[in-house]
């Protein structure tokens, strides 16, 4: 991997990632895209059928065998929240890159989405607090901390960008 994205739900990951590995000349693997071809089924309907538990439990293997490949990686939100998941983001010496964004435009830009699973459940507080609650997780694996509120993806890529040739060089 180039860079790996992490961050809250709607923090702009997936559509970071595409473009950043498009300006990279690599492939873009969404690792919620990964995990649906290896369970062949919707993330919504693992929950459903089997829980947070499995659920968590197939990231995390998924996250080790595509932590290897070479692109630009968007982890699913809670994916650093698990310990052996942020074992592994740390370990691998790959940048991590928060993308953060305030809890009103995160609503924006996910309420209607039913892909998500927990966009259903939760209202603004309690968007508020599950993202409270990870922070920690997720500035302990940051290398770089990027708020996404006001910015388009584009502006966002160019700070990853030379952040990345800096730290090359």
């Amino acid at each position: 991997m180039k860079a790996i994205l992490i961050g809250f739900m709607g923090s702009g990951k997936t559509t970071v990632g595409k473009l950043l590995a498009k300006q990279l000349r690599l492939p873009h693997i969404d690792l919620d895209d990964q995990i649906t071809v290896v369970a062949g089924t919707a993330i919504k309907d693992i929950f459903s059928q089997h829980g947070e538990h499995y659920f968590r439990q197939l990231e995390h293997e998924v996250l080790l065998d595509t932590i290897s490949q070479d692109g630009v990686l968007s982890t699913g939100g809670g994916t650093p929240v698990q310990a052996e998941n942020l074992k592994a983001l740390k370990k691998a010496e790959i940048p991590v890159i928060l993308l953060e964004a305030a809890a009103d435009t995160i609503l924006e830009r996910v309420s209607g989405d039913s892909q998500r699973p927990l966009v259903n459940s939760l209202n603004k507080t309690d968007l508020v607090s599950l993202k409270k609650h990870r922070q920690p997780q997720y500035h302990a694996c940051a290398d770089l901390t990027i708020k996404t509120d006001g910015s388009s993806p584009e502006e966002i890529v160019t700070q990853i960008l030379n952040y990345l040739d800096n730290r090359n060089n």
